[in-house]
Order: C-alpha cells, then sequence, then structure tokens
C-alpha cells in the first residue's frame, strides 16, 4: 500500500522515513502543503484552475438539488488522484486521516488485516474486490487462516467491489468485541465464510527464538522499536552461542524506512543500503550502513521472503541480497518500490508518490519484487482438489476436530490428516497445513513451526548441511539478473 516518506536528510535526520505498503500504515504527517509545482504549460494550469472554479459555481447555482460544497470538493480531489492512474496517490477524506491517526497511536478496534483495494475492474473484468496483502500475526485475521492474496468478497453481506476503501475500513474497524462476517475466496473456485471478532489491534514487531544453535527473528513489521528489540534478540542469540541466524519477513507489509536501514546497519559495514530518486534532485537521497556490524561475518545468515514482504522488508532484502551478505529462500516478493508522502488538508488529506526507491546494485523492484535465491512453495491445490476443499470446509470437520483436540500432537494430526485423504482426496501436507491452522486460530502461535513450514525447513537445511557457503558463491545481484533477463528478452526477440 503505502510508503510514507520525506526524501532529503539520510541516516535519520529531519522527518521520519516511512515504507509500507498497506492502508494500516505509520504515518508521518506533516504541517504544512508545499507549494504546486507547475505542470506543463503555466496558462493552461491557470485556465483549468478557472474552468473547474466555474464548474463548481453553476452546480452549486444550478443544479436541480441543493449539493454540499464537501461532496464536490471530496469529489474533484478523488477525480484528480484518480487521473494519476498510481494505485499508492490519493485523496484522504476525513476518515481515513482519522484511521491514519488511530494507527499511529498503536491500536485500534479491527481485525488485523492489511488489504489493497483496485479503484476499477481489471483488464479482464475481474471485479475490483478486496486483497489481502498480508495478515497481523496473532490477530483475528491471522487466527482464522486468511492468507496474502485472498479476496474479501463480501463483508457482513455486502459485496465489496462496489465499495470504496473508505467504506471498506470502516466496516473492518471498529468496536472491539464485535462480529464482522467475511467471504473469502481463494484461487478461482474455493470461497468459504469466515467470522471474526474485532478486537484491540497493536502493532506487533519481533519474534525470536532459538533453532537448535540458529538465531531466528521474525521481524513482523519495521516501527521505531524494531532495531532495538532486534539488537535485544541478537544479544540473546549471542549468549547462547549462535552459530548462524535466520531473519524471516514473510508476511512483512513494510513500516518506518529508517527502521528497515537501522536493521540493515546491524548486519552490513558501511556502503550503500538504499537510496531514493525523484524528479526533483534535491528530494534525492542515500541511506548508508554505519561502520561496524552487530552480527559478525562469519555468521551464515539466511532471509525468508514471500509475496507478503512488501515495501521496506524488501528494501532489506534488496540490500542484504546486493550485498552478498544473505542468502534469499522462499517465494518472489511483494514488489513496491515507490516512496508516498501525507500532507493534511485541514481534516482531510492527501498521500501521493514522491520518489522511488533503489537497491545497493541501483535497481527498483516496483511491480516486479525480489526473487528468492531459492524458490521453495507450499503446496497449492488444484481445481478439482477446490472443489473438494469446499466440501470439507461446509462438513466443518477440521474445527470439529481441533475443537475436540485443541492441544493434538503432531502423530494425531496425521493421522486424522489420513483420514480426510482418504475421504476427500486432498493432499495430506496441505490437510496437515489446514489443521495446524486452525489450531493456531484458537491459541497463540507459536514463534516458528518447523514441522509444517517448508520454507523454513529449507532455510534451517542449508544451514545445518555446511552449503551455505557454496551457495553464497552461485548468487547475484538484482542488476545481474535484471540485465540477464534483458539479455534474454533481446535473443527472444532476434530470433
Amino acid at each position: 500500500m503505502d510508503d510514507y516518506n520525506k526524501p532529503k536528510t539520510a541516516r535519520g535526520a529531519g522527518p521520519l522515513w516511512f515504507a509500507a505498503v498497506l492502508v494500516l500504515s505509520v504515518v508521518c504527517i506533516f504541517a504544512s502543503v508545499p507549494p504546486a509545482v507547475a505542470q506543463g504549460n503555466e496558462q493552461d494550469s491557470k485556465r483549468y484552475t478557472s474552468v473547474i472554479q466555474n464548474i463548481f459555481d453553476f452546480i452549486q447555482k444550478r443544479y436541480v438539488e441543493e449539493v454540499d460544497p464537501q461532496v464536490l470538493y471530496e469529489g474533484a480531489m478523488t477525480g484528480m488522484f484518480n487521473a494519476l492512474g498510481d494505485p499508492y496517490s490519493a485523496f484522504l477524506p476525513e476518515s481515513e486521516m482519522t484511521d491514519l491517526n488511530d494507527t499511529t497511536q498503536g491500536n485500534f478496534g479491527g481485525v488485523g488485516l492489511y488489504i489493497t483495494k483496485p479503484v476499477a475492474a481489471g483488464p479482464n473484468g475481474k471485479p475490483p474486490y478486496v486483497e489481502v496483502a498480508a495478515p497481523m500475526e496473532d490477530t483475528p485475521g491471522w487466527r482464522a487462516g486468511i492468507n496474502p492474496g485472498d479476496l474479501i468478497v463480501a463483508i457482513n453481506d455486502e459485496a465489496t467491489d462496489v465499495l470504496s476503501m473508505d467504506e471498506v475500513l470502516k466496516r473492518l474497524r471498529g468496536t472491539p468485541g464485535v462480529d464482522v462476517r467475511l467471504l473469502i475466496r481463494r484461487g478461482e473456485r474455493l470461497e468459504f465464510p469466515v467470522t471474526l471478532t474485532r478486537a484491540i489491534i497493536e502493532v506487533p514487531t519481533v519474534k525470536h527464538e532459538m533453532i537448535g544453535n540458529i538465531g531466528y527473528l521474525k521481524l513482523l513489521t519495521f516501527t521505531p522499536m524494531s532495531v532495538d528489540r532486534t539488537r535485544e534478540a541478537l544479544e540473546e542469540f549471542k549468549g547462547k552461542n549462535y552459530t548462524s541466524f535466520i531473519l524471516d519477513l514473510r508476511n512483512n507489509y513494510g513500516g518506518l524506512l529508517n527502521s528497515a536501514v537501522g536493521i540493515c546497519d546491524l548486519f552490513l559495514e558501511d556502503g550503500v543500503v538504499v537510496s531514493t530518486k525523484s524528479r526533483i534532485a534535491s528530494e534525492n537521497a542515500v541511506f548508508t550502513a554505519r561502520r561496524g556490524t552487530m552480527v559478525p561475518q562469519n555468521i551464515p545468515m539466511v532471509v525468508l521472503i514471500n509475496r507478503g514482504s512488501a515495501s521496506a522488508s524488501e528494501i532489506v532484502a534488496g540490500a542484504l541480497k546486493d550485498r552478498g551478505r544473505a542468502f534469499l529462500v522462499g517465494e518472489k516478493s511483494y514488489g513496491k518500490g515507490s516512496v508516498q508522502q501525507v500532507y493534511p488538508l485541514e481534516k482531510s488529506g492527501f498521500r501521493i508518490t514522491t520518489a522511488r526507491y533503489y537497491t545497493p546494485s541501483d535497481v527498483n523492484i516496483d511491480k516486479i519484487g525480489i526473487p528468492p535465491d531459492k524458490e521453495v512453495l507450499f503446496p497449492e491445490f488444484s481445481n478439482e482438489e477446490a472443489e473438494k476443499l469446499n466440501t470439507l470446509i461446509a462438513d466443518n470437520r477440521i474445527p470439529a476436530f481441533v475443537e475436540a483436540n485443541p492441544k493434538a500432537a503432531a502423530e494425531k494430526i496425521d493421522a486424522f490428516a489420513k483420514e480426510l485423504n482418504g475421504e476427500y482426496g486432498i493432499d495430506l501436507s496441505l490437510l496437515r497445513r489446514l489443521i495446524r491452522n486452525e489450531q493456531n486460530r484458537t491459541a497463540i502461535a507459536p514463534v516458528y513451526d518447523l514441522e509444517y513450514d517448508v520454507q523454513l525447513q529449507e532455510a534451517v537445511n542449508i544451514l545445518r548441511t555446511g552449503n551455505y557457503g557454496r551457495l553464497m558463491q552461485t548468487t547475484k545481484t538484482l542488476r545481474e539478473l535484471q540485465n540477464e533477463a534483458l539479455l534474454e528478452d533481446d535473443t527472444a526477440l532476434a530470433s
């Protein structure tokens, strides 16, 4: 969703820099709106401004019914930002600014889902339903097993394709303890209802634990406390004599850019972390790591990413990959490489894209994402399995099993999965994961789940088998990968 940045001075001087991907991001609100920059011919700008004012006055005086000036104002502002064709630039009515301010306070009543919504139907006529970019860990949405990429087709029986983002947020957020009914679409055919009970949502930061002699840290989002909490975890790992490290950025929607730079500073010795480029030269900036690292260079490091890894987490993953400091495992990341600023207009406001950010090898990953060095995918269901899953969900077998066996061990889960496999013909690994997801709905989720997490399994395997050094010799920077892709395109055209 949104990167909120004031790109002028690097290394934390001046206003906070932000890199977040979703509506529920932390926001830096600036005190005044900068002077408008002339676009194109100055006379045309004046003429269009005059026409807009005349039409505004004409509607006020001549329309068949009296119209609230605020309605016309907000409609004109919304249309102007929509005309940019940029999903990250938008007019923010008073309610959205209030929501963003509530989020800045660190808690609100909600369901814990970071969402996006197209402003219009897709090129194939696909309705502009709400899409889940990532669930917040240990919130109602996460415990219900809602995944990145899921579509929210309806909220309380109201279709979301006809709702604005403001209207969607009003329905998802509100008084804690109140139920919200969602209809979720996963893939092309699978649809199922989910009832979430609103809770007080607090933005989490870091979870960590040892996996044998491996330090494992899951960075949930980038907040002002993320660097300090990560330092504390690393000190704990050091006290337990860790020999390697896993940084889990999966489903990390972003957060403070200064925090992302600070995290990189723990692992990188000097050099560029990220740069921002605007059409206004004075707005460009380069962020660098300081001298000295908290994690020695001889500590092998694996970073986990997936399609829910966005913005600030992509800045960290991109920097560690381009600088040859870590091996990336998982799926291609979200692809959010632009920078936004938020400005107030009395009680309303707007956000606008002002720059793009670039990795150390000078690559912008917007709409492209960062590919892992080793792709590891969770099993996905076929269309036939989707039909069978619909039947399984309708039969309520898994929730009934978990309710009767809330602390079922792996052996019992495996036996039940085999039973379901015999009845429904659904892949065993998928069934095991569905059962575990259901278990996590009613309990505090473990820091990690090595038994069912195939991506984490691969990361641990790389660090334990001694293949890390050899694998790191095969990695390429994002610039090298981009050049190879261009060369392949040129070769294909030539043939």
